[in-house]
């Protein structure tokens, strides 16, 4: 889906992965392999995997968000939701909670966040928490593996989410 704006959201300094290791959470990496920084989303699933982080979450990984996925969404307490911005603004990342909002984002290959927290909303009656980590890339031609820059972002987001030091993989 690659997040094409982030708003000038602020890093959600209290949150680590702690928050995310339970049964009633998803981390749901957005992307694409195949389009080089698209697939940070995806990477950053693989990195969860290798790590042991997160056991206990559900992780998916996901080209571009549906309205399907507003069901699924209504299914837990908490997404973390992890996607590539080409937001020339965004230093390296972003994590921050998203809202929902009804908008016209729906095409066959678009839809924000926030319309599908809505659809839950509107829908099941019921919204998650959902946190977004933006993850800053640079590159997105048919190719496969990330630009040294958004390799570079992924490690400074992981390094931000595992800094807690009583934290240990599992």
């Amino acid at each position: 889906m690659t997040l094409t704006a982030v708003k000038s959201h602020s890093t959600d300094a209290e949150l680590t992965l702690e928050a995310f290791d339970d049964a009633d959470t998803l981390i749901y990496g957005v992307g694409n392999l195949g389009r080089q920084d698209d697939g940070l989303g995806w990477a950053f699933i693989d990195w969860l995997e290798e790590q042991g982080w997160c056991r206990k979450a559900q992780c998916e990984r996901v080209y571009q968000l549906s309205l399907e996925d507003a069901d699924l969404f209504s299914r837990v307490q908490r997404v973390l939701l992890v996607d590539a911005s080409k937001d020339p603004a965004l230093e390296s990342f972003s994590l921050y909670a998203a809202a929902p909002r009804l908008d016209f984002s729906f095409t066959s290959h678009a839809l924000s966040i926030e319309a599908v927290m809505a659809t839950c909303q509107l829908c099941f009656g019921r919204t998650p928490q959902v946190h977004v980590l933006a993850l800053r890339g640079y590159e997105w031609e048919l190719q496969l593996g990330l630009t040294t820059q958004a390799r570079n972002n992924l490690l400074a987001a992981t390094h931000f989410l595992t800094r807690s030091l009583h934290m240990q993989p599992g």
